[in-house]
């Protein structure tokens, strides 16, 4: 028989083993789950194995050295979890085994592409007829609206970028925040930009762009802004900064890999009051929306300009249909990301996706006043979900020492960074995961490791 219901039934015990055990067991794999790794380091297999036995072994020796970045503990990186709604829809969509690159190898695929884009645009005020491709992360999510730019750009000089290549092609000037996130930059070197070529934008004290310090602006200018501070949760000047570039002709793109989503929050959606202004957006899938890796977006108002930069044409290629998915990203055979992003939204609905951003971030805010109780200063305006921390001696030595024991304590993890020239640590509340028990948690840990 095709389906092999002994293998998929105990894969479905594993996983309950598993998500059963967040609160149990250690949110960083202990020493010793990690050195057991070193069994699947063996010589290359030369004979079959029975798929019962591989499958055993990926769970007994893998699930323990699985870092718990799923649960309501893991406050480390803006990562969330994966809503079981999202998680059953990924395992249909591995089912199904279907390539979302062309409508005709899964018109489902390609229909649930659509609706989700219609639906993310309606939910975040953008313009209706904008262009999305589903790609991996906010990283490809940049890389795609950033190359459509420079699509766009170049064909208002009146140059074929795609027929007479980047040589001789119109210099392109990229203006950024000086605490722009690294992913920017790492697609920018992907598009062929050094970034000493970069002009760096000064910031204020939350890290936002200082409008008034910005560069002189032109026709030829990506400006890359953000929805969503990595460290502070700080969000751009959109108005001011789209105004001025748009008195010009630039091109604004908003880095909101995590922040974008604010829109949907009613009672903090005013903080992306004129995102709409830009041209180009990315935005994750995996952060607060809740759905399984990978997933992202990239949104651009010029559909057009996607369309010219990705578009692939082969004689065995047919076109059937307005929305070819395979024209909006730099993928030809890809997973269908859209269908779980559609069976999030469709489970959440936009009261419910709102209710839960604004459940992480009222958790950040509580979370940062029993900090500040217990001889920690906050270090940034808790507008969202980020809280970034340092004790009030500012004895940073102190903090990186209490923070490894909360760490090797397994009760949760926070993660360094630098802000403000000092190491310091933050917490993210991204995952749907966390309650107020999880956060009673995590401040007992802390508590228990300040010496």
């Amino acid at each position: 028989m095709r389906f092999d219901e002994k293998l998929f039934s105990y894969v479905l015990e594993a996983s309950k083993e598993f998500e059963n055990g967040f609160d149990g067991n250690p949110v960083v794999p202990t020493a010793e789950a990690i050195a057991n790794l070193k069994q699947f380091d063996e010589p290359t297999p030369t004979t079959s194995t029975p798929a019962m036995d591989v499958i055993k072994m990926l769970h007994e020796v893998g699930t323990p050295a699985a870092t718990l970045s799923r649960s309501g503990r893991f406050f480390g990186f803006v990562v969330g979890g994966s809503l079981p709604v999202a998680h059953a829809s990924s395992w249909m969509t591995t089912t199904w085994d279907q390539n979302c690159g062309l409508a005709m190898l899964g018109y489902a695929n390609a229909m649930f592409e659509e609706v989700s884009a219609k639906w993310i645009l309606d939910m975040l005020d953008l313009p209706a007829d904008s262009g999305m491709g589903f790609v991996t992360g906010a990283t490809m999510a940049g890389f795609t609206a950033l190359s459509s730019a420079r699509q766009k750009i170049c064909k208002d000089f009146g140059y074929d970028l795609r027929k007479s290549g980047l040589r001789n092609a119109p210099e392109i000037r990229i203006i950024a925040s000086e605490d722009i996130h690294t992913t920017n930059v790492a697609a920018l070197n992907y598009m062929g930009f050094g970034r000493d070529e970069i002009e760096f934008t000064p910031v204020d004290e939350e890290g936002r762009i200082i409008v008034d310090q910005m560069p002189e602006l032109g026709p030829n200018c990506i400006v890359i802004i953000q929805a969503g501070n990595i460290n502070s949760g700080a969000f751009d000047d959109f108005k001011a900064i789209c105004a001025k570039a748009k008195a010009v002709g630039a091109w604004v793109h908003v880095d909101g890999a995590f922040g974008g989503w604010i829109k949907v929050s009613k009672a903090r959606g005013h903080f992306g009051d004129g995102m709409e202004l830009a041209d180009s957006w990315s935005i994750d899938c995996h952060k607060w929306l809740n759905v399984p890796y990978d997933s992202a977006i990239s949104i651009c108002r010029d559909r057009n300009a996607m369309m010219e930069a990705f578009a692939i044409n082969a004689s065995y290629l047919e076109s059937d249909g307005d929305r070819m998915p395979n024209n909006f990203t730099p993928e030809l055979s890809r997973r269908a990301r859209g269908i779980d992003v559609w069976a999030a939204l469709k489970h959440l609905g936009k009261d419910g996706f709102g209710k839960m951003i604004d459940r992480t971030c009222d958790h950040a805010t509580w979370f940062a006043g029993a900090l500040s109780k217990i001889g920690f200063t906050i270090m940034n305006d808790v507008v969202i979900n980020q809280v970034v921390f340092c004790l009030v001696d500012n004895d940073d030595a102190r903090l990186a020492r209490i923070m490894e024991r909360v760490a090797s304590g397994g009760r949760a993890w926070f993660g360094p960074t630098t802000w403000h020239g000092r190491s310091v640590y933050r917490m993210s509340i991204s995952s749907h995961e966390t309650t107020q028990a999880d956060l009673d948690v995590a401040l007992q840990a802390i508590k228990d490791a300040m010496d």
